[in-house]
């Protein structure tokens, strides 16, 4: 899948892992690694020592990054679907291929 059919503020459908089935908002693409970061999905957590910076100490959640073929771009309805690339008014533009709906 080229990094290019899913962009940053694309809503997603998680297609395989623990969180599979769930949808979130993509924060950040990684094209050279074929990652993606998203929002509430594959949550993480880090224990972390008190310091100077952070007196407390605790937990630090933060999202890890999915493989992009792990994540496809949620249609209208909130399923998954592919994504293809069409010219519309002189336009490249990407195109839900299930409902034909741009993107």
């Amino acid at each position: 899948m080229s990094a290019a059919k899913i962009k940053k503020g694309d809503k997603v459908v998680v297609l395989a892992g623990k969180d599979k089935g769930r949808t979130g908002a993509v924060l950040q693409v990684m094209p050279k690694e074929d990652k993606v970061l998203v929002e509430g999905i594959n949550v993480h957590a880090r224990h972390r020592k008190p310091d100077q910076s952070n007196p407390q100490g605790g937990i630090d959640r933060k999202p890890a990054p999915l493989h992009i073929s792990n994540v496809a771009v949620a249609d209208k309805d909130g399923k998954p679907t592919r994504v293809r690339f069409e010219d519309r008014d002189g336009k490249k533009v990407r195109v839900a291929v299930k409902s034909g709906e741009v993107l």
